[in-house]
């Protein structure tokens, strides 16, 4: 069995707190590594163990493959925990560690390749009987393009071969849109990537965006923890996750448990992932696979009363996951995005130092954050700053747990996306779970009920000057009560 004894956490933020948190919990000494804008960041001084970085931009550092294994040895890691972005999808870390004898805290580099191409995914996922978007291999060239488009039929989404997130994806909804997609989504894929590979899926008007949580082991085991609805997006980005997803019928929730079950054994799958899928009306394909843990983990883990982190651990210690599961999920989770972004702008960035931060409480309420008062937010790194989490035993009283939560929450400096998430609530279409993944684009009514909450203020922000707030709670508050 491979040992994970001591952990070094390579990330930064609510992410890297999280993960410590649960070693803490096992007993397992964490080393934080830092970048300057950083120094002072909360997960640098809950580690057993902090190392500051060298690299000649702010990000450099978390992405210096050989820094961080030579930092890990250094202090007798014998683990890494990658958490999610940077590092955490990307193959050749996941080799230097094994080949430094460490332990990567999640899939094989095999399993990261397979599922990080995008096209080669698709490719696996027919050969699994997997159902997937009418699409493309990689394309050669503009006059490809054309031809492949006019034989899937407009509208039409280019997407790069070696990306996810979103990231340079272009919709071209007639032959006269097709050229500028699709350079605009090579030039993206290319500056993002390092691969100009692009290939067309048919682009599905007012669809859901649904994911499934898998966990498998070494030992056989895969096992689908059920789905998270992920429609509410800006710009491709996830601002809102829910669980479980509002209108999916049994027979669907079913036939996509079955299908992540189908898509990780293609690959050979191991540890935490999530397999995504596009659904309308009764159909759904798949959309790709994160090979990582998610930002949303947290809502699966409400509803089932169980730690992914914990589990990540046990299977790359190479225990057995239980093979009758983990239960049936109980009541109702949303995730809020807390967002250094100006909703108001686009949800343009604002990277503003933290002036007064005291997130709300009380039962059911889980904040996962990164952030302390008087924090600089650096324009160099995501503008995610937290995750508010809400449980209660229905949608409709999650809500409502979720209202009052937004509105208890004192955070000054940046604008946020808490106002939106306020408005987003008091629309009737999302209460009544009329949702797709174009719901903000085609609620424009939105913008006004965010300004509304904009000028809106905590009952306790006067509580807290710009020296006081209650260290208790600024460290974040777990799910408390109700299971």
């Amino acid at each position: 069995m491979a040992s994970v004894n001591k952990v070094l956490v390579a990330n930064r933020g609510e992410i890297a707190l999280r993960v410590m948190r649960t070693c803490r919990e096992m007993g397992i000494p964490t080393v934080a590594v830092y970048g300057e804008p950083d120094a002072r960041a909360p997960h640098a001084f809950f580690a057993d163990e902090r190392v500051a970085l060298i690299g000649a931009t702010p990000r450099q550092g978390y992405l210096d493959i050989e820094q961080l294994v030579r930092v890990a040895k250094d202090r007798g890691a014998d683990a890494i925990h990658p958490g999610y972005g940077f590092l955490s999808e990307n193959p050749a870390f996941a080799e230097a560690c094994v080949t430094n004898g460490l332990t990567f805290i999640g899939p094989t580099a095999t399993s990261m390749r397979a599922m990080g191409d995008k096209v080669e995914a698709r490719r696996r996922m027919i050969e699994a009987g997997v159902p997937v978007v009418p699409g493309t291999a990689a394309l050669a060239d503009e006059a490809a393009a054309v031809r492949e488009a006019e034989r899937i039929g407009y509208p039409v989404m280019v997407k790069a071969a070696a990306g996810g997130g979103g990231i340079g994806m272009r919709v071209a909804m007639g032959p006269g849109e097709l050229p500028a997609a699709f350079e605009a989504c090579r030039r993206a894929a290319q500056s993002s990537f390092g691969s100009p590979d692009v290939y067309l899926e048919r682009y599905l008007q007012h669809p859901r965006h649904i994911e499934m949580q898998i966990l498998a082991d070494d030992h056989g085991t895969t096992l689908a923890l059920g789905e998270r609805d992920c429609s509410i997006q800006r710009r491709h980005q996830k601002l809102l996750e829910e669980t479980p997803a509002v209108g999916l019928s049994d027979t669907q929730r079913r036939a996509m448990a079955q299908a992540a079950v189908k898509a990780a054994a293609a690959v050979q799958y191991r540890n935490a992932g999530t397999i995504e899928f596009i659904v309308s009306g009764e159909d759904f394909y798949f959309l790709e696979m994160n090979t990582r843990l998610q930002v949303e983990h947290p809502i699966t883990e409400s509803v089932l009363g169980i730690d992914l982190v914990r589990e990540q651990i046990r299977i790359a210690r190479g225990e057995r996951l239980a093979a009758g599961g983990y239960g049936s999920p109980r009541g109702h989770a949303i995730e809020f995005r807390i967002n250094a972004e100006d909703p108001l702008r686009n949800f343009m960035p604002t990277p503003r130092r933290v002036r007064r931060y005291a997130p709300p409480a009380g039962p059911g309420v889980r904040v996962d954050s990164g952030i302390r008062p008087h924090q600089e937010v650096s324009p160099h790194f995501d503008s995610l700053l937290l995750k508010l989490i809400v449980w209660a035993d229905s949608r409709e009283s999650a809500i409502g747990r979720g209202r009052r939560a937004l509105q208890e929450f004192v955070l000054t400096g940046p604008k946020t996306t808490i106002p939106f998430h306020r408005a987003l609530l008091d629309e009737p279409d999302f209460i009544n779970g009329r949702i797709s993944t174009s719901f903000i684009q085609d609620h424009p009514s939105l913008v006004d009920k965010t300004k509304a909450f904009d000028q809106e203020v905590s009952p306790f922000e006067s509580l807290y000057g710009a020296g006081e707030v209650a260290a208790a709670i600024a460290a974040g508050v777990v799910l408390t009560g109700e299971r």
